[in-house]
């Protein structure tokens, strides 16, 4: 089992920035990949960005490129996302899962493990 645990959402406010952490914890595989996906109320959970374990390949969302960054310290086995010039349209859910496999995807079905997730709220 894969444990994940979210932190450094929060209340800020439009053009702030904000960095998320994701503790990974228990039997990690060895290669994997790590994302980012967000829900808002009523809408369907959203690929944000993801990043390989191995080489730290990135990937992001159209909404958030140039904006949001994803990294990771594999010491640590932790998973970040740096989020700049938010806006009120990025208020959601974030929560970080874990795919067990070295090919990206953007699917949240093609997802194995996932956080409890952590709220971020952009006002206007």
């Amino acid at each position: 089992q894969v444990q994940l645990v979210e932190s450094g959402g929060g209340l800020v406010q439009a053009g702030d920035s904000l960095r998320l952490s994701c503790a990974a914890s228990g039997r990690t595989p060895s290669n994997y990949v790590m994302g980012w996906f967000r829900q808002a109320p009523g809408k369907e959970r959203e690929f944000v960005a993801a990043i390989t374990w191995i080489g730290g390949v990135t990937y992001y969302g159209d909404s958030v490129k140039g904006r949001f960054t994803i990294s990771r310290d594999n010491a640590k086995n932790v998973l970040y996302l740096r989020m700049n010039s938010l806006k009120p349209e990025d208020t959601a859910v974030y929560y970080c899962a874990i795919r067990q496999d070295t090919v990206v995807v953007r699917v949240r079905d093609g997802y194995d493990y996932w956080g409890q997730g952590t709220q971020v709220t952009v006002s206007s």
